[in-house]
C-alpha cells in the first residue's frame, strides 16, 4: 500500500534509489544536486542499502566508476547537474556505446559561463544524441516515479542503454511536495533482479569490452544503439503501463492535458508544464478551446505520439528552457517541427518558439497566457510575425 509523505524532489529521487538498493553508486556533490547524494549516504550509513557507495573525486570520476560498475555486472546510478554533467561527457557516450544500463539523475541547472545555479535545461540539451534515453520530470512525484521506471527500461533486453531522469534545479529538487511512495516490496518486485547477460566478472565467459573499433565495424555498432532507442519507445510505453497498474499513476511517453479538441497548444517539458496546466484550466474556465502536451520522454523523441496530439490544433507554441545557438528556435523547438513536416505530419500547423527561464528566470502564469494570446492572433489573420520569442526576457 502506498505511504503518503512530504519530500523535496532530491529527497524523493534519493527514497526511491534507497528502495531499489543498487549494487552500486558512485557519488560527487555539485549543487543543485548535492541534497540527493547527502540524503543516499545517510542511507548509506544507516545500513537501510546493501549499496557500494563509491565517493570519487570528479564527474568525471563518477561516470568512470559507474561503467567500471556496470560492465562488471551491478546495477549502478549516479546523479550529478550542469558542470559536472559536463565534465561528464566524454564518459557519458561511453555509457551508451557500452549498451550500460546505468541510471542517472540530473538535476538541470544552467551552464558557465557566466557561473550561474538555478535551472534552465542547457547541461541536459548537451547530451541529448550521446545515446542515453531522457526522462524529464514535472515535479517530486514524477522524479520518484521515472527513477523507479528508469532502472525497468534501461535494463530491459531491448533497450540496454543507460537513462537520465531530469528534474528542474531548486524548483523540483528543493521544493517539498506531497509524494505517494510505493511499498519497498513493491518497488523491489517492479525493478526485479538485475541479471546481466554478460559481465567481467563472469570469468566462465570470458569477453573483451571497450576494444578499438574502426572503419570495420564501427558505423554498425552505431546503427545497433539507434535500433535500441527505437524499441525503447515501445519498452518505455510497457513499463509505463506495468507502474500504471502498481501505483495507479498514468506516464506514458508524453501527457495530453485537456486536449480533446484544443485548436491551440502548447508543447514543453519539466516543471514548467504545472503552471501551464494552471493557464490551461483558466482559459478552459472561459471557454477557450486551449491544451498542453507534456513531453515526458525527450530521447528517443515519440514523434509519431506528438503528431497525434497536435491533430486536430491549427496553431502551437513551444516552451524552449534551453538555446541551440546558431539554430532556429530551441531544441525541442526543432523536433516538434520536424515531427509537423514529417511524412504524416501536419504542416499546415502554425508553430512558433520561445526561449524562457535560462538561469532560473522565473516563467509567471501571465506569460503563459501571452503565448495562448499569440496563437489566437496567429490563427484569427493567419500570419506568424515572429518565429522565435522569448519570455520574460529585459530588452
Amino acid at each position: 500500500m502506498a505511504q503518503v509523505i512530504a519530500l523535496t524532489g532530491n529527497e524523493a529521487v534519493a527514497e526511491a534509489m534507497r528502495q531499489i538498493n543498487p549494487d552500486v553508486v558512485a557519488a560527487y556533490p555539485i549543487t543543485p544536486q548535492t541534497e540527493l547524494m547527502h540524503r543516499f549516504a545517510e542511507f548509506h550509513a544507516d545500513g537501510l542499502v546493501d549499496t557500494e557507495l563509491v565517493l570519487v573525486e570528479s564527474e568525471h570520476s563518477a561516470m568512470s566508476a559507474t561503467v567500471g560498475a556496470s560492465a562488471a555486472g551491478a546495477r549502478a546510478m549516479t546523479a550529478t547537474s550542469s558542470q559536472g554533467l559536463a565534465l561528464m561527457w566524454e564518459v557519458v557516450y561511453i555509457a551508451a556505446s557500452l549498451r550500460l544500463p546505468i541510471v542517472m539523475a540530473v538535476v538541470n541547472r544552467a551552464l558557465s559561463g557566466n557561473i550561474n545555479i538555478h535551472c534552465d535545461h542547457s547541461d541536459t540539451m548537451g547530451c541529448r544524441d550521446s545515446g542515453w534515453i531522457q526522462l524529464f520530470s514535472e515535479n517530486g512525484q514524477e522524479a520518484y516515479d521515472n527513477t523507479l521506471m528508469a532502472v525497468k527500461i534501461a535494463e530491459d533486453r531491448r533497450v540496454l542503454l543507460p537513462v537520465m531522469v531530469t528534474l528542474d534545479g531548486f524548483i523540483i529538487s528543493h521544493t517539498v511536495e506531497r509524494l505517494e511512495i510505493l511499498d519497498d516490496q513493491q518497488v523491489r518486485e517492479f525493478v526485479g533482479t538485475y541479471r546481466p547477460e554478460r559481465y567481467l566478472l563472469d570469468v566462465d565467459h570470458p569477453f573483451t569490452i571497450g576494444p578499438l573499433d574502426l572503419q570495420d565495424y564501427y558505423f554498425e555498432h552505431k546503427r545497433q544503439e539507434i535500433e535500441a532507442q527505437q524499441q525503447a519507445l515501445g519498452v518505455i510505453e510497457e513499463v509505463s503501463a506495468h507502474y500504471q497498474r502498481l501505483s495507479g499513476r498514468a506516464c506514458g511517453l508524453i501527457e495530453e492535458y485537456r486536449m480533446e479538441d484544443a485548436e491551440r497548444a502548447v508543447v514543453a517539458m519539466g516543471s514548467t508544464c504545472g503552471t501551464a496546466k494552471v493557464v490551461v484550466d483558466e482559459l478552459r474556465a472561459q471557454g477557450e478551446a486551449v491544451g498542453l502536451v507534456k513531453v515526458r520522454c525527450y530521447r528517443p523523441f515519440p514523434y509519431e505520439r506528438l503528431v497525434a496530439a497536435l491533430s486536430r490544433v491549427k496553431a502551437v507554441a513551444v516552451l524552449d528552457r534551453a538555446v541551440s545557438f546558431g539554430a532556429k528556435g530551441g531544441p525541442l523547438y526543432g523536433d516538434v517541427r520536424a515531427a509537423l513536416f514529417s511524412n504524416n505530419g501536419h504542416r499546415d500547423v502554425k508553430a512558433i518558439d520561445y526561449i524562457y527561464g535560462l538561469g532560473g528566470r522565473d516563467l509567471e502564469p501571465e506569460h503563459i497566457h501571452q503565448v495562448y494570446a499569440d496563437l489566437r492572433q496567429i490563427i484569427a489573420t493567419g500570419r506568424v510575425a515572429f518565429e522565435v520569442g522569448y519570455l520574460g526576457l529585459r530588452e
